[in-house]
């Protein structure tokens, strides 16, 4: 007679959004990146631009469990902390398929943004939230997610307002472990 065995879980595709990767001077190249995640055991990785997404792929486990193991493992490896936020492929499809920028008028000024929020954020940031300038406005999305839009605002005194701008915003308000991508990054992540 055959021993019963549960069934494994089947793997689930997910995305890790990593803070810090190839900027400041953390250069990390995405061929190690890559090697670091098959390392923990997760399948068929890939890499996205060069700045800190990950596609792969894992049976069983919570976003936030899988955070805190690439984050204590990245740290380890590359010797400073790199922040991890981690959202399954259907969070994703989920997040493009609510359509958050839906009524925003596009240019080529305008910029949208996704940034996900870390495990404990907290802010006083009243949200929805707009500038006094009107550039830049930042709006919930879920509990783990804002948006925002940003319309780049030239200066004729000096440098104009940006996307620098709004992540020294979006930093000061939700703190360090945040991590923010480009609106067509996200869609792109879904292929």
């Amino acid at each position: 007679m055959k021993k019963f065995e549960p069934a494994k879980p089947s793997p689930r595709k997910y995305v890790a959004f990593l803070r810090g990767i190839n900027v400041g001077g953390h250069t990390v190249k995405m061929a190690e990146l890559k090697k670091a995640f098959e390392a923990l055991g997760f399948r068929n990785v890939r890499t996205i631009l060069a700045s800190g997404n990950v596609v792969f792929e894992v049976a069983g486990g919570d976003r936030a469990a899988l955070a805190r193991k690439i984050e204590a493992a990245l740290g380890k490896r590359w010797g400073f902390d790199i922040p991890a936020a981690v959202r399954s492929a259907e969070d994703l499809q989920a997040l493009v398929a609510a359509d958050p920028f839906k009524g925003i008028v596009v240019t080529l000024e305008t910029r949208l943004y996704i940034t996900f929020l870390g495990e404990k954020t907290d802010s006083s940031l009243k949200l929805p939230y707009s500038s006094p300038e009107k550039d830049v406005r930042i709006f919930r999305v879920s509990s783990g997610e804002l948006a925002s839009v940003l319309t780049l605002s030239p200066s004729r005194e000096g440098p104009g307002r940006g996307t620098p701008e709004l992540m020294t915003v979006l930093e000061k308000a939700f703190g360090k472990n945040v991590t923010t991508r480009n609106w067509n990054t996200i869609k792109k992540l879904l292929l």
